[in-house]
């Protein structure tokens, strides 16, 4: 069972730890590097707890309402690239919004509890997939730094520490006006 206070403070620990926060854009971007957004309602999933980073592996687990299953291709996909999906119904607690008295818990000023279900999927993601799909983006990206293309682009740090980056060439110094 969740709660939308224990979600809320994995989100905190998440955004105050740089590590975390750049595991799970690499997380996120093996997701969508693996087209797995095509499927129905996996856009829709809210993270729930992580990002876990072990030895070998990287879990997060996302949270879907009932009504909103993603799509077991989506998983199935995973699957393909050595990734762990497991699939569970779970349910939410979460405070009600107060619209009329009956709606507040007694003896207090907060709404009443109430339990929605809900879908849980937590993907365990190998990091060598990590890695190899952050290495195929930073060559992406040195490449169009190198060719003069998009001069937004500005590589980001590596989590896994398993790519070094190489610096990016340096603008010719233009000589002072005499």
């Amino acid at each position: 069972m969740q709660d939308v206070l224990d979600i809320i403070k994995n989100v905190e620990t998440v955004y105050g730890s740089n590590t975390a926060f750049t595991v799970l854009k690499d997380f996120e971007r093996v997701l969508d590097e693996l087209d797995i957004y095509v499927y129905k309602n996996w856009e829709d999933g809210e993270l729930a707890e992580g990002p876990n980073i072990e030895r070998h592996w990287v879990s997060c687990t996302f949270m879907w309402p009932a009504e909103k299953m993603p799509d077991p291709m989506g998983g199935k996909r995973l699957l393909d690239y050595d990734c762990k999906v497991k699939y569970s119904k779970s349910s939410m607690i979460q405070p009600r919004k107060i619209r009329k008295p009956d709606d507040i818990r007694p003896g207090s000023k907060k709404g009443k509890l109430d339990k929605l279900p809900i879908w849980l999927v937590e993907i365990q993601m190998p990091k060598k997939l990590i890695v190899d799909i952050y290495t195929g983006y930073a060559e992406e990206v040195y490449a169009k730094l190198d060719s003069g293309g998009d001069e937004n682009i500005t590589p980001e740090a590596d989590p896994v520490d398993a790519v070094a980056a190489p610096a990016a060439p340096a603008a010719p110094a233009e000589a002072p006006a005499v």
